[in-house]
């Protein structure tokens, strides 16, 4: 079910790593002291999750140190603290995907990073031309949202971080949201790519207007943030395009989406 409660726009950052993701040292008690001081009212810890056997994070988080770390500032007052999953190519590990489902998680990210055995390192992207690499990767984003098994699709145009480019066929995306819209999978808008000197949210309000006029609603905000001092950092703007475009901001309780 979805729950609708209306009140004015919080600030919700659903796509945090910390030391559980095997890029970042971050710590999850500071970043709750950050969020505080931020006036932030809900932080998502999204972990990554790798099954890629290439990825540095091939086996590396741990559910249960995850948990343990986390439980007691889930329940806090002052700042709603949700437990999250960033999960990667979740269409080909769909099995071990449903198994970490078990554990209480409000939300979990589906993403894609690997396509086959390429990500683009710096190796890649001269071996490779952007157009190359999105041709093979777009693909890999519908097969994703039609297995499902997750609540929102993270940075849907996640090559466009290292290429500094967006190359996409119009059917195929309408293709890909019309499904994310049938699966009740939300599209996030992932602040990074500024941070990352590019003058686009990921997607951009091209996409943006496009999943609009598929008739998609809602979206998720995360500032896919490794490192304490970028919690929150980009929402504001995010939230400003995201209204002038006429989506709503969402976030996740046990799975359940909630219009905020």
């Amino acid at each position: 079910g979805w729950i609708d409660i209306r009140g004015s726009i919080m600030i919700c950052d659903m796509h945090v790593h910390t030391e559980f993701s095997c890029d970042s040292d971050a710590d999850m008690i500071k970043y709750y002291s950050i969020g505080r001081q931020r006036n932030i009212d809900v932080i998502c810890f999204t972990e990554h999750v790798d099954y890629n056997e290439n990825d540095f994070g091939y086996g590396y988080y741990n559910p249960v140190a995850y948990f343990e770390k986390l439980s007691p500032i889930k329940n806090s007052r002052d700042l709603e603290v949700l437990a999250g999953l960033e999960f990667s190519e979740p269409h080909l590990y769909n099995e071990q995907l449903r198994e970490l489902a078990k554990y209480p998680y409000d939300f979990i990210l589906g993403s894609i990073h690997w396509v086959g055995d390429m990500f683009p390192f710096p190796e890649t992207l001269e071996k490779y031309s952007a157009d190359y690499f999105y041709s093979l990767y777009w693909p890999e984003v519908l097969e994703a949202v039609t297995k499902g098994g997750f609540d929102s699709l993270a940075h849907i145009d996640f090559p466009k971080r290292y290429y500094k480019k967006l190359i996409y066929d119009e059917k195929m995306i309408i293709k890909i949201f019309n499904i994310m819209i049938e699966q009740k999978i939300v599209l996030e808008i992932n602040t990074s790519s500024l941070r990352k000197g590019l003058p686009t949210l990921m997607p951009d309000e091209g996409l943006l207007k496009l999943y609009k006029q598929c008739g998609g609603k809602y979206v998720t905000i995360g500032s896919d943030s490794h490192f304490e001092n970028d919690l929150g950092a980009g929402i504001d703007y995010a939230q400003k395009i995201m209204h002038r475009i006429g989506l709503e901001q969402v976030v996740f309780r046990k799975r359940i989406m909630v219009i905020e």
